[in-house]
């Protein structure tokens, strides 16, 4: 059986071609002017597009909603829009797959999944990405055996270079398949995403206010009792915020409106933009705030479908590094980052998250070849966050860390080439596919190499 929910034909007939002005990605820490903005309705108008941009030696990005915080996606040629390349293509029961259009909302892939009793296994904590956008930077959730959305990806429809349709699959362009589905944009642009999905389930949740020495003493033995486990560890205290996902019975029992709205838009939103604020006017006050601030959220339970229960809006705005570890590294990693932040003058009012994946079989996935965990700093936007990320990322690259594809970091090819095995049969397909780089700028030179 298969069902399909597309853009309407009347606002996919055409290309939308303008002049481009500034693009600026979600956290406004990057800036782009390209040559020229088109937004097509469809993979041949892109295709064509593409042709075109080539002809006039343009380089060619596309872009989601900017939630990377590199310039992935900048460009000063061509900038492509998806759009009007949004929908679901088709949902294959028999096979548990979705196809859907690149430039579609998570958002809107999730509600709709839903809607018919699908759902994806893992998805990352925020849902405001397209979906082409977050696979391509390997946006990632916390699972003991769930990995990223990529690794959900069952086949891929991209663009490439000379402007050929290519699709690929584990069965079809099987070594392109091993790279595209963390392409960073450098491979050619995806047009469709064929997911694999199952029939919805119940998630409970239950999020408890934990020490960090029992957290860390506890951390394998929390990962290995339960299918989704993360933590946030507030620097300046002792303190951290658990959360443990699990496949429930049901019956579904959501957060309480007026509860829920307290939690996730006034504690974790307003009356936290608040102490940002003052911590950014007045540093000397985040440590006290981060006391306060860590211990404002209760323990609460929880149970409802998926996507309500990965996923959290995200209003204060922030700049952030991540970095990918061994997972038995990560322990030791975090205590060092706790240990720097308390000896520094440094004054950190966000979070510290850690978060979990197996290994995987991608090339430049951080999880490629070995489980992981994740551990994220985080600074609120407009904050000097230099020298508080660069001891961070010295802890991490100790570790054989690697960092996220879309959050800040100063790595360059030949150190990515040491931590990623598959970082040569990456390349090598970027070679065949696009040889003169018309996908091709300023980050991915840094981080890909000539």
């Amino acid at each position: 059986m298969t069902g399909t929910a597309r853009t309407p034909a009347a606002a996919r007939t055409a290309t939308a071609v303008r002049p481009a002005g500034t693009w600026r990605n979600w956290a406004g820490n990057v800036t782009a002017r390209p040559a020229r903005e088109v937004t097509p309705a469809s993979a041949a108008e892109l295709a064509d597009a593409v042709r075109r941009a080539a002809d006039e030696g343009l380089k060619v990005k596309a872009v989601g909603t900017g939630h990377s915080f590199t310039a992935a996606a900048a460009t000063d040629g061509l900038l492509i829009r998806p759009g009007l390349l949004t929908g679901i293509r088709e949902i294959d029961r028999a096979a548990g797959t979705v196809t859907v259009e690149a430039g579609t909302p998570l958002k809107r892939l999730n509600q709709a999944l839903a809607r018919g009793g699908l759902t994806l296994t893992n998805m990352g904590d925020i849902m405001d990405q397209t979906v082409a956008g977050a696979t391509s930077t390997g946006t990632h959730g916390t699972g003991r055996e769930s990995a990223s959305i990529s690794a959900q990806i069952r086949a891929l429809e991209l663009v490439t270079a000379d402007g050929s349709v290519l699709t690929c699959s584990a069965t079809e362009h099987p070594d392109v398949f091993a790279a595209a589905r963390i392409g960073l944009g450098a491979l050619g642009v995806v047009t469709a995403i064929t997911f694999a999905v199952e029939p919805v389930f119940l998630l409970t949740a239950r999020e408890e206010p934990m020490g960090f020495d029992r957290v860390t003493a506890d951390f394998d033995q929390l990962v290995a009792e339960n299918e989704h486990f993360e933590f946030y560890w507030f620097p300046h205290t002792g303190n951290c915020n658990t959360k443990r996902n699990n496949r429930s019975a049901g019956p579904a029992a959501p957060p309480g409106r007026v509860s829920g709205w307290i939690e996730d838009e006034l504690l974790s939103n307003g009356v936290f933009q608040a102490a940002c604020s003052l911590g950014k006017a007045v540093p000397a006050t985040i440590p006290a705030i981060a006391k306060i601030s860590s211990r404002a959220l209760s323990a609460r339970t929880y149970t409802d479908i998926p996507y309500k229960v990965f996923t959290s809006p995200r209003r204060v705005r922030f700049v952030e590094m991540e970095y990918a570890l061994p997972r038995e590294a990560a322990v030791d990693a975090l205590r060092e980052v706790k240990a720097m932040v308390e000896r520094s003058p440094l004054r950190v009012s966000f979070p510290v998250e850690v978060r979990t994946a197996p290994a995987d079989d991608i090339a430049l996935s951080t999880a490629s070849g070995r489980d992981s965990a994740y551990i994220a700093a985080h600074v609120y936007r407009g904050t000097p966050h230099r020298a508080y990320f660069t001891a961070v990322e010295r802890i991490m690259t100790a570790h054989g860390g690697r960092p996220h594809w879309g959050k800040l970091h100063t790595r360059d090819a030949a150190y990515l080439a040491e931590v990623y095995p598959r970082f040569g049969e990456f390349t090598a397909v970027r070679d065949r596919l696009d040889p003169q780089r018309l996908f091709g700028n300023d980050y991915l030179r840094r981080v890909l190499g000539e």
